[in-house]
């Protein structure tokens, strides 16, 4: 896909059923049953090729646009990653302390 990197291949694919492909292809059917009530048509019964089409539409770019978002976390993760690497003057590991460390003493009162 030409909106896609090379760099994006390496990455694992994602899984054919995903929140973006299930809400753009959901879109993509409300816009068939409005078009249907707006041009007076039943909006359930007619026009169910365009209503399969605008689905598949929105599964495919809901797939696509999935790809897209793991790409750039994948790309976001990997530049933070070499900056920590590079720079660890910044991030210095701290001290273990305990829970109980962190809490006051606990001193009942009757």
């Amino acid at each position: 896909m030409p909106w896609l990197p090379d760099e994006a291949r390496c990455l694992p694919p994602p899984n054919i059923v995903n929140r973006n492909s299930v809400w753009v292809s959901f879109m993509g059917w409300c816009t068939a049953m409005l078009d249907n009530a707006v041009n007076h048509r039943p909006p359930l019964r007619a026009g169910v090729h365009r209503q399969i089409l605008l689905v598949s539409i929105g599964w495919f770019l809901g797939y696509y646009m999935t790809k897209w978002e793991n790409y750039k976390n994948a790309k976001l993760d990997r530049d933070l990653m070499e900056y920590i690497r590079l720079h660890p003057e910044d991030f210095k590991k701290r001290d273990k302390r305990t829970f109980a460390e962190y809490l006051e003493q606990f001193y009942p009162i009757r």
